[in-house]
């Protein structure tokens, strides 16, 4: 269905996690605008409403008058100041969330031409394990992944051995 290449290979092993731990019959709120990722989702028999691009560090009113039984954060948690008070605004008992892992080698993303386009947090798998086991979760199972690229240089290179993603299932203590 998906090719190797990015964004298909994120695609395609952020469905096969999803699959794994969530039953089609469950109600997923998405933390942000609609996009191909909640298109996938819907394709494959989901039930996802998606937030509306509402600032969630200032308004998380969506989290707690939304029905749903699983919230999903796909690449979401990096933009947001405080996704410690997000977490805690949850209603549901089961995440999925992924997020870009900080990297060494390279700067937090920073887009030049979109103010809302900007990693505020690159965490470490560390870091994100914690926020969700101070905010009530217990992370029931993970996986890491690379970002291959097409482009030719010594950061190319090491992307294709360093994990660039970290997706977890986690459920309320």
């Amino acid at each position: 269905m998906y090719e190797k290449t990015f964004p298909n290979k994120r695609f395609k092993i952020t469905l096969e996690f999803l699959e794994k731990h969530i039953a089609k019959s469950e109600s997923i709120l998405d933390l942000g605008v609609e996009n191909p990722f909640s298109k996938i989702m819907n394709q494959n028999g989901y039930q996802v409403i998606n937030t509306k691009g509402e600032d969630l560090d200032f308004d998380p009113s969506t989290l707690v008058n939304e029905k749903y039984t699983v919230v999903t954060a796909f690449e979401i948690f990096e933009h947001l100041l405080n996704p410690f008070t997000v977490l805690q605004n949850i209603k549901s008992d089961k995440i999925l969330i992924s997020i870009p892992l900080r990297l060494w080698f390279s700067p937090a993303y920073q887009s030049k031409t979109d103010q809302w386009d900007r990693h505020y947090h690159e965490f470490e798998d560390w870091q994100l394990d914690w926020l969700l086991e101070k905010t009530g979760w217990k992370i029931i199972d993970h996986v890491k992944f690379t970002h291959p690229t097409n482009k030719i240089g010594f950061r190319p290179i090491l992307r294709y051995f360093t994990n660039r993603y970290y997706l977890v299932y986690a459920e309320k203590k």
